[in-house]
């Protein structure tokens, strides 16, 4: 196609300049609609290597590698992604590595930011979406993008081969690195230089044969090994010659200055080489990272807060409050109005309080100045916007920026932050050399965006037989994803994006509290809430608090009919016909005994993200401890591509959400958030963890979220087993024992 550039010449972009951009070093010129804008920087290829589009590049040596467009949080992106591209590329996998994908356009994930307020690209002349990776890890975001990448390099491979058999390219096939016609084979390594020649065709055929396929198979991951023996290197494992590290102190939530501290007593190791003072925060710089925490502690730093503290007691009275305002209806089927209109209705109040992010790596960046540009070294699900803050905070180009996206120690959301890699790039700039920048787990707790807190009022009007005749919900909360989006992508504070969103209406505020039942009459509303407090993305969104609010409510309902749980909730799920499937297996699987007093079982189901999944659990109390011996889950997950790497993602939500229902809580006394250490947070140990079956069921739909389906069912199963096991209904999050 022929476009014009606004005082341009005309230009030919092809489909392959589209993919490659022009090779190593040169700016990417990428057609958005119809304005073509150019940007940087691109794959490079290393010596030996060749660049077959903007995803692929083999090696002299027949290596090849992926750049993956997402981070590796642990949640198997890399080989994921990796293996959807040999599959279609037909690659020996022992011979595929992978590397984080530049800061570039071609790599947006509209998807992803779909929800997010503002970041979907919703005109032909909007910026395109940023590079994020998301907790939800749907398979199916990245799938085409991934195959398309991997034909476009078969195509052009087949092609080169074609040239020198002076055969039809077409009839030539793709194997473990070669390329096939008859009995002539030639190996990807020897016909990489000769493709990158070719035009990508603007048909891409998709490999439709069933041999020496990947996809479908637990391919080793590729990020294993190095966690494993401790090669893999995160953002706080960078070295460079004469590096220095600092720690770094807040103060208070709220808005809060730096006022004053005892300088002398920061400054009397030798060890110590700078104190850095900045409107909201400082630092101490020394020779190693201990030396600068310890300096710092014995500085005492002193913070200043303009108006109140943020109190626990007031997040609670400003949610309450919420609920004096008419709020916004965001679902509404039917006429619950006249339903509830001179009926007997059925309400039950549920709360749920903060969440923290307690990853196992903190915040830290590696910053160093050279050349007038500056390189940092950081944890991030969002480069592209990490890079665009730095630059701001440091007054640089964006040019001038060069972000390494490093693999991430676990995240859950908490890396869409990025007040670390700000701080360590300003330190750096100040000091003129490299800066390390690691936060203690204390300053990671103070700092944190907490999943937001919530409440809900829920309403219901029984029918004759027992049936749901109408059905509302009234979630008071803040808008937390308007909050994150205001922070990380418009740059503000968090006191200034939590008071300009304070009272915003988000639908994502509600993700989750639609029934996944056939109801005649629902009516779901939104009270924004204004709780002082910053919030932010968590892995299961506003579904971990929904689901709790929707499913134990559901339990209440089914013991007010007089009918058990899992009858009661099958009779509603005639259109979501997987959702019932996975609920059916799961009572076999966990052998339901009917949810009845004594019996310690409890049932919840959920679907989110394109995937459903149904929870049995058993609980009890016990000397003053909640104790959960076993979890059974069944999930529709869509197709399958890595068995293992599903049932871990699914695995791991079911943990996460363990964690929730049984810890993992917050709360803020004096602008502090307590506790601050991974020990105060009652998360399961070990010998806590339940006996967890999983069953996956196979399925041919498209393939949905894994990262997150499994972290909203499990506090209501344990909630109604708490009730079937000791007749004590829980409504509040954590289900702690004196928290009903």
């Amino acid at each position: 196609m022929t476009i014009r550039a606004f005082g341009e010449r005309p230009r030919h972009i092809s489909r392959r300049g589209l993919l490659i951009g022009g090779g190593a070093g040169v700016g990417l010129l990428l057609a958005w609609s119809i304005w073509p804008r150019t940007y940087a920087p691109n794959l490079v290829a290393s010596p030996g290597e060749v660049v077959l589009n903007g995803y692929v590049k083999v090696a002299n040596t027949g290596q090849v590698t992926v750049a993956v467009p997402e981070m590796e949080t642990g949640q198997g992106t890399y080989t994921l992604f990796a293996q959807i591209v040999a599959d279609e590329l037909g690659a020996d996998w022992r011979t595929v590595g992978v590397e984080p994908a530049p800061i570039n356009p071609l790599y947006g994930n509209e998807a992803a930011v779909a929800d997010w307020p503002g970041l979907s690209r919703a005109t032909p002349f909007s910026p395109p979406p940023p590079q994020l990776t998301d907790e939800a890890f749907a398979p199916s975001v990245f799938e085409a993008q991934a195959r398309n990448a991997g034909a476009a390099a078969r195509a052009l491979l087949c092609m080169a081969a074609a040239k020198r058999w002076g055969a039809d390219w077409m009839a030539c096939e793709t194997e473990n690195g070669f390329v096939v016609l008859g009995n002539d084979r030639l190996r990807f390594a020897d016909l990489a230089e000769d493709a990158a020649d070719f035009e990508i065709p603007d048909t891409l055929p998709l490999r439709t044969g069933r041999e020496n396929r990947l996809l479908g198979q637990s391919v080793p991951r590729i990020d294993a090994p190095a966690k494993v023996d401790g090669s893999a290197n995160f953002a706080a494992d960078v070295r460079l010659p004469g590096m220095v590290y600092a720690a770094v102190r807040a103060g208070p939530l709220g808005d809060t200055r730096f006022k004053s501290m005892d300088e002398a007593r920061a400054t009397q190791s030798r060890d110590v080489l700078r104190v850095i003072k900045k409107d909201r925060w400082v630092a101490v710089v020394a020779k190693t990272w201990w030396a600068a925490q310890t300096a710092l502690d014995a500085a005492r730093p002193r913070f200043e807060t303009q108006g109140p503290f943020p109190e626990e007691a007031e997040v609670a009275k400003a949610l309450r409050s919420a609920f004096t305002s008419d709020g916004t209806e965001m679902v509404s089927i039917g006429d619950v109005d006249a339903m509830f209109e001179n009926a007997k209705l059925l309400r039950s109040d549920y709360t749920a309080g903060f969440r923290p992010h307690a990853s196992l790596e903190t915040m830290a960046a590696t910053a160093v100045p050279r050349d007038g540009k500056l390189e940092v070294w950081i944890q991030t699900q969002e480069p592209g916007l990490a890079r665009s803050a730095i630059a701001k905070a440091c007054d640089l180009s964006e040019d001038d920026v060069i972000v390494h996206p490093m693999l991430l120690g676990g995240s859950f959301g908490r890396n869409h932050e990025h007040d670390a890699a700000v701080q360590a790039a300003q330190i750096a700039i100040e000091l003129d050399k490299p800066v390390q920048l690691v936060w203690s787990r204390s300053e990671d707790m103070m700092q944190d965006r907490f999943g937001p807190p919530a409440m809900a009022q829920m309403f219901a009007r029984l029918g004759p037989a027992g049936q749901i005749e109408a059905w509302r919900t009234r979630i008071a909360a803040p808008a937390a994803l308007a909050e994150t989006k205001a922070r990380v992508a418009d740059g503000l504070s968090a006191e200034d994006a939590q008071m300009d969103n304070a009272g915003t209406r988000d639908p994502s505020a509600l993700s989750g509290a639609f029934p996944p039942y056939a109801l005649p009459n629902v009516s779901i509303l939104h009270h924004p809430a204004d709780i002082g407090v910053p919030t932010g993305k968590l892995r299961g969104g506003a579904d971990v608090y929904t689901t709790f609010f929707r499913e134990a409510f559901i339990d209440e309902l089914s013991k007010q009919s007089g009918v058990e749980g899992f009858s009661f909730r099958m009779a509603m799920l005639g259109g979501n016909p997987r959702l019932a499937t996975c609920l059916s297996k799961v009572t076999v699987l966990g052998k339901w005994e009917g949810g009845a007093e004594g019996t310690q079982q409890g049932l919840a189901c959920h679907s989110m993200q394109g995937s459903h999944i149904a929870v049995l659990a058993e609980a009890y109390v016990s000397d003053g401890n909640i104790v959960v011996p076993r979890l059974y889950a069944v999930a529709d997950v869509g197709r399958i591509l890595h068995p293992d790497i599903a049932l871990q993602q699914i695995q791991g939500g079911l943990l996460f959400g363990l964690a929730i229902a049984l810890g993992n809580a917050v709360g803020v006394e004096r602008g502090l958030p307590t506790p601050r250490t991974l020990g105060g947070l009652r998360l399961p140990r070990i010998s806590d963890v339940p006996n967890i079956q999983i069953e996956i069921i196979p399925s041919r739909e498209p393939s949905g979220g894994l990262g997150e389906i499994g972290t909203a069912a499990v506090a209501p199963a344990i909630a109604n087993a708490l009730w079937a096991g000791s007749g004590r209904r829980y409504r509040s999050l954590p289900l702690l024992p004196g928290n009903t």
